[in-house]
This record gives C-alpha cells, structure tokens and sequence, in this order.
C-alpha cells in the first residue's frame, strides 16, 4: 500500500516539552548520530566514544541494543537498571521513545548522515596518508546549502561532516541576486564574504565542540564551489560573472589572503586554505570535484553527471572529451522560490504520494514531527502523482479550476499548498535541464541511446525518485540501474583532493578534456528549452 510504502519506517521518538518528535532511523545508528541529523542535540566532549558520560538519556519504551561496558562503568548499574543509557553507545532495534536528560543548546548544522562517501585510503593513497598525520577539512560552498567534513589524515577517515543553509539566502536565494547585491556597493561585498566566511567557521566549530578535536590540528583546508559563491568568498571579480562575455572564461577567485580567516576558524597559522578555482565564469569547482568523486572520465563513453541546483551544471564524458554546460535552474531544485517550498533541511516532506483512497498525499518528513513545506524531491513527486492521476495536464496547468490559495495536498499534508507558480518554477529549471542535455549530446554526436550511465549529483538527489523524475521529463529515460544519486560528490571530490599526491594539480588534466558550451550561443536552445517545458517524458532521441 502506498501510504505503507511512504511512512512504514523505524523512528525514534523523543519526548519534549512540546509534545513528542519522531525521527526515522536506518538501523545500526546510535541515539546521538541520529540525533545529530536534526536541531536536537545532547552534551557530548569525547566524540561519542562514552568517556565523558554527559549525553545521558532514559529510554522509555522500545528495544534498544544491550548496555555496553563503557555505559555500564560511566553510569552504574542502578542507573542503566532504571533505563538510563549513553546516547552515543545505545543503538535503537525498533521504534524507541526516549527522553534526553540534559539536552544541549540546538544548532544549525546537521551532521552528514551517510557513510559510505568516505575519502579513497585504497591503493598508492594508503601508503602516502600512513605518512602523514594531523586532519584535512574539506567545504563544499553551496548557493542553498554548505557542506563542511573533517578527515584523519593518516587513516583517510571522515571523522565527521556537517550541512547547514548558506546565511547569504538573506540577499536572495539565487547567484544573480547576489552578485547584484554585492555589485552595488563594496559594503554589501563584504557583508556578503563575511557570511559566508563565518557559516563555514561554524561548522568547524560545530564539529570540533562535538567531536572533541583540536582544530589547530588541520594542516590543510580546500573549499570548492561555484564560480559566484568562490568570487564572493574572496571578493575579488564577482562584478565579472554580470557578463555574459566571461561565462566560459576562467576566472580568478584567489583571495589575496586568508589569513584573516584563521582566528575566526581556529585553525593554525601554518594551515594551507585554499579555494580549488573554477573551471570557468559559471562552470565551478564543485563541478570539477564532482568529476573526480564520480570518476566520470574512468568509466565508459556515454557517462552523464547532472549536479541539480541554482547554478545547475552539467558534463558528458564522450570517450575523449568532456562536454560542460551550465544551465540556469533557478531555486525550485532547492526547494527555494516555492510558495510551500523549503530546503531539505528537517521539517521538508522529501517523497509523497497519493494516499490509496484519493483523498490527498502522505508523505515522509525530514526529522520527523509536523511537515513545514516541500523541498525538491519531494515537489517532484506530487507533481508527477498529479500528472499521472489527471490533476495536472502535460503544459502544467490543472486540470480542474483551483482557487488563488492553490491545491490543498491533504491527508497527511494537511496545510501545505500547491499553486500553479509552483508548478511553473518548476518545469522552468526541468526545461533548462533538459535543454542542456540534448544540447551536450548534440554536440558530442550521441543520441539517447548513447548514454550508459547518469550521475545525480547535488542536495536535491538524496531523495529523488528516479521514476517520478522520469515521467515529468527531468531526467532521461534509461534503465533505473544506470543512475547513480551522488548527493555530496561535490565534497566527497574535495576530500579526496585533499589525499592527492599532486594535491589540486591532479585537476589539471582532467580540465584539458573539458570543452565548455555556452547554451546562450548554440543554435536551436530556445526551441529545445520550449519543448522540455512540458511535464513528460525528456524527447531525446
């Protein structure tokens, strides 16, 4: 049944003031990591190993995994009698309700809830970290979001990451916004740097308050992004980003220094930062990254990676060359610019449904607790239930007339909205998308057939339904099996810069294989741009 399908999952239960939050889980996390995935937070100095005893918590009902040792010296036998346990070391086997006994102050950082996205520690790497000690942080500078990680150097492990809004949204939600605003007077440049320069020391902060390191211990610090957020961090040539002249032109976003950074970081004076530069004026290095997490030039001809966001960037691997274009998406993949819109951040119904009797949608909350809005993936899924119901015809519109307030979603969506703006934000950045990828592939010479495998990079792709996507026309249509959903390849790529023998050099190469296409300038755009508007499947031939 659907509505099985989109709440039947563990969760965690945590009795608040308020009421109760209930957080889905994947089994084999402990109470503070899930935990960590949201605002919620318990005290915590050793990095969740149990020495320090503050992050007690009672376990009310539900099945837990036994005490440990550590819980059993930490806390005493009466207490773990009575329930009590280390939230760091008890794991939850079933649905648990639990109540956290002195909670710490929340915070606006979530911790990076996959594990699989580890730096490479395989092969000539492993040799080479063996001999090096201290920690690497590695920053994936986002429009919509910002995504900080901090690796061993000597065992190539990610010792924790964390994700949180880019403060700079208070300037406007896209690039353009923002560059304007810091054209229009060296002040707001500043203030514009400022956020960003503070939101990433934050993090770090954030991570080593949780995680008990020493920060003075990163000896080396990158940070990736694209070309307006690099331009803005190091105010310098943002102004070169309002011509289209330097669209497909490199640009320097070398700040003149950065030492004024590292107090409010607390790193070590010694510690190299370096911004890894763009590839050009709106092709970034968060694409470059992308690339070198995927290793999209490693595998067969045919290999297509789409990095969904404001800035949307695109590259086809054709065997010999890579194809790179830029498309302006807009913020709808962000959820952003969206009348019920909002990040993917806890509160945002990231997949939805039609409920089986037709009365409105159910959904799946990030964090759990009362939804406040749609982020992308999970606006992608009701407009394609909508499609394939008949609410929503193929040019967009509704069906049946809908009041100025829009389509109420309800059953489990109860208050969250749909309206025709929406939908319209929507088929806009599908349309650029779209146009983009025949774009590419008419110039590499390859059809639809051609293409082997797809790389869904990007926030927005967490969660994604491919099959939903499909049908709307927002990816191509290929065996599900040949896409692959990359959510932080940006920085998984930066990370393993970070490990290369050569460093950022080892980009060198791979940009002498890239050929950039400006999609203003090819011939036929607009008309592609047009007919990827329509909510169906993606025409390529």
């Amino acid at each position: 049944m659907v509505e099985d399908f989109i709440t039947m999952s563990e969760y965690l239960g945590i009795s608040l003031p308020e009421g109760e939050q209930r957080i889905p889980f994947q089994p084999g996390t402990s109470v503070r990591d899930i935990l960590d995935t949201t605002k919620l937070r318990v005290r915590s100095s050793c990095g969740g190993v149990g020495a320090c005893g503050q992050c007690r918590i009672r376990i009310e009902e539900g099945e837990v995994t036994p005490p440990t040792a550590t819980e059993v010296n930490r806390l005493g036998r009466e207490l773990v009698g009575l329930g009590f346990r280390l939230a760091c070391q008890v794991k939850p086997l079933r649905n648990v309700r639990i109540t956290i006994d002195d909670p710490a102050p929340g915070s606006n950082w979530r911790s990076l809830n996959e594990t699989a996205s580890l730096a490479d520690a395989s092969g000539s790497d492993a040799g080479r970290m063996a001999e090096r000690s201290g920690y690497g942080a590695a920053v994936d500078l986002g429009t919509t979001q910002i995504r900080v990680s901090l690796l061993d150097l000597t065992t190539g492990r990610r010792i924790a990451g964390r994700s949180g809004l880019n403060p700079q949204g208070t300037f406007g939600a896209d690039v353009l916004t923002r560059l304007l605003a810091a054209s229009e007077s060296d002040g707001r440049a500043r203030e514009l740097g400022r956020l960003a320069v503070d939101a990433i020391g934050e993090a770090l902060l954030d991570i080593a308050g949780r995680e008990g390191v020493d920060l003075r211990r990163i000896s080396s610090l990158a940070i990736v992004g694209n070309t307006a957020m690099l331009c803005l961090l190091a105010r310098k040539n943002h102004g070169l980003l309002l011509s289209p002249d330097n669209w497909t032109r490199g640009v320097d976003c070398c700040p003149e220094e950065t030492k004024g950074w590292w107090a409010g970081w607390g790193l070590a004076a010694e510690t190299h930062v370096e911004l890894v530069q763009p590839l050009a004026g709106f092709v970034g290095s968060d694409l470059l990254a992308g690339l070198v997490a995927t290793g999209l030039t490693a595998g067969q001809a045919g290999s297509l990676l789409i990095d969904f966001g404001t800035n949307s960037e695109m590259a086809l691997w054709d065997g010999e060359v890579v194809w790179v274009t830029s498309a302006a998406g807009g913020p709808a993949f962000e959820g952003c610019g969206i009348s019920c819109g909002m990040p993917a951040t806890p509160g945002a119904i990231y997949r939805a449904a039609m409920a089986d009797d037709a009365s409105g949608f159910v959904g799946s909350v990030i964090g759990g607790g009362q939804a406040r809005g749609l982020c992308g993936s999970g606006l992608v899924d009701i407009i394609a239930a909508l499609l394939r119901t008949g609410g929503l015809k193929s040019n967009g519109r509704f069906s049946q007339p809908v009041t100025g307030q829009g389509l109420m979603l309800g059953k489990g969506l109860a208050g969250i909205t749909l309206k025709n703006q929406d939908i319209d934000a929507l088929q806009r950045a599908k349309g650029a998308i779209g146009a983009g990828v025949q774009c590419l592939l008419a110039q590499a010479g390859m059809g639809g057939q051609d293409l082997q495998r797809i790389c869904v990079c990007g926030a927005f792709g967490n969660h994604l339904d491919i099959g939903n996507a499909q049908e709307i026309g927002l990816l191509p249509v290929i065996p599900a099996e040949k896409i692959e959903l990359c959510t932080n390849a940006a920085l998984l790529g930066c990370e393993r810069m970070l490990f290369a023998p050569d460093g950022t050099a080892m980009l060198e190469p791979l940009k002498e294989k890239c050929r950039i296409i400006n999609l203003s300038l090819v011939s036929g755009f607009d008309d592609r741009f047009i007919e990827n508007l329509y909510l169906k499947p993606m025409p390529i031939v």
